[in-house]
């Protein structure tokens, strides 16, 4: 009998049972049912008996927490972080890494399938070191200066001492951050940081965040860091956001990017610009994405930085890579200098309003942020009638529904890929190509 660790629970255990797990679902837990009811269970793995305790019930399912692992899967391993249980960040460490590409790879066929969406009979495979791949990470910090992440089920402070999903330099830069933070006198407390690296952790990036702009200077915090962490390049100090009030940046010390190469070509990225998180993966992905396509015209929508307009500048005559968060358009202008891309600075959903009576592109890649594209953007997309669509998507049931109106609107599914840019977490990376029928 195996006796798991997990967070113990303010709420007042309902009940508990022993159940029999069946599969795993998206967010991390995996589906038991007891009479009848869907029981979601974390920590555990198809096969296994577990007795379970009820910590909250719904009319059409329960959730659980584990108490004891009474048959165990032969899949089950030590997980590689003592925090493990604890802390929020990971679900699936207590498997090996070949099963999690499995549980992901069902996971994904079956939200296809929920969503009207036939998967091909195989789902191609991108995977790569399921540790030290993360290049950003975000970490609280407690009234004390201690730093970590939020627990399970809740938003309480884990204090870690590791992580080794994260690049070790992230890991160093946070603990040093701590110590520090700690020593100051009167105290500086920001309520979280951020750090972001390159793939060879010579360059870095954070950004800090305090609860209002009051906040006394911490330069001579950014010069003490600074000293322990050399591959520290720049910093920002960010009000947090309110109701109605956007998160502001009000201070910055040193740089305010830095180089990060991908696929031979070294990308300006600023502070807070969206950039791919997983340094074994990115290369690959990029391929995945642009790899083989030419032509006259090109659009990339939610091109970020521009990794994927860059690459299809060298073999497409124009490129048009659209964005509209603020954090990226200098980057995004600064990469596509000199080449066959240009900017343009608008949200989706205008740019494609904006395009009735322009030529019709080759190709249009898309990566919209986890609420997908929706009803309107898909129409818009299928009015446009490119030949070939490539849409890399972060949340499975999105892009389902995504998919299924741009099928019945004429396209037809060409592949689709798992690209696991998040071992060891239940979050999967799916890169779709389309094709008009």
């Amino acid at each position: 009998m195996k006796r798991i660790r997990t967070k113990p629970q303010n709420a007042k255990p309902v009940r508990s049972a022993l159940v029999e797990i069946e599969k795993p679902i998206y967010g991390g837990a995996f589906l038991a049912r007891l009479e009848g009811k869907a029981t979601f269970v974390p920590l555990t793995l198809p096969g296994e008996q577990a007795r379970v305790r009820i910590v909250e019930e719904k009319r059409g399912y329960a959730m659980a927490e584990p108490e004891d692992i009474v048959t165990t899967a032969r899949e089950r391993v030590v997980p590689g972080c003592h925090h493990f249980g604890v802390c929020g960040g990971c679900n699936y460490q207590h498997a090996n890494y070949q099963s999690q590409l499995e549980f992901k790879q069902a996971i994904l066929r079956e939200t296809f399938q929920r969503g009207g969406v036939s998967a091909p009979e195989k789902i191609e495979v991108l995977a790569g070191n399921p540790w030290q791949y993360r290049n950003r990470i975000r970490l609280a910090l407690d009234g004390g200066g201690r730093i970590g992440y939020r627990a399970r089920r809740s938003h309480d402070l884990v204090p870690i001492n590791e992580c080794p999903i994260a690049s070790p330099l992230l890991v160093r830069a946070a603990l040093q951050a701590a110590q520090i933070l700690q020593s100051i006198k009167p105290p500086i407390r920001p309520t979280e940081i951020s750090l972001f690296s390159n793939a060879e952790e010579t360059e870095l990036l954070a950004s800090i965040f305090v609860r209002d702009s009051a906040t006394r200077d911490i330069e001579q915090f950014f010069v003490d860091w600074k000293e322990r962490i050399p591959a520290l390049r720049g910093a920002e100090v960010v009000e947090e956001g309110r109701a109605g009030k956007p998160e502001r940046a009000f201070a910055q010390f040193g740089e305010s990017s830095l180089t990060y190469c991908a696929g031979g070509v070294n990308y300006r990225v600023d502070h807070g610009a969206f950039f791919q998180v997983n340094r074994w993966l990115i290369d690959a992905l990029v391929d995945r994405v642009t790899a083989g396509r030419r032509g006259e015209h090109a659009w990339d929508l939610f091109a970020g930085v521009g990794l994927f307009a860059r690459r299809l500048a060298g073999s497409f005559a124009h490129v048009n890579a659209v964005e509209s968060a603020p954090a990226a358009m200098k980057a995004l202008a600064h990469n596509l200098d000199g080449t066959a891309g240009s900017c343009v600075k608008a949200e989706t959903l205008a740019f494609l309003n904006a395009q009735e009576k322009t030529t019709r592109p080759d190709l249009i890649v898309v990566d919209p942020p986890r609420i997908g594209l929706g009803a309107e953007t898909t129409s818009l997309l299928a009015k446009v009638g490119a030949p070939t669509i490539v849409y890399i998507s972060c949340d499975p049931a999105t892009l389902a529904r995504d998919l299924r109106a741009l099928i019945d609107a004429g396209y037809s599914l060409s592949s689709v890929t798992l690209a696991d840019l998040f071992p060891q977490t239940f979050h999967l990376e799916s890169v779709v190509e389309l094709r008009r029928s």
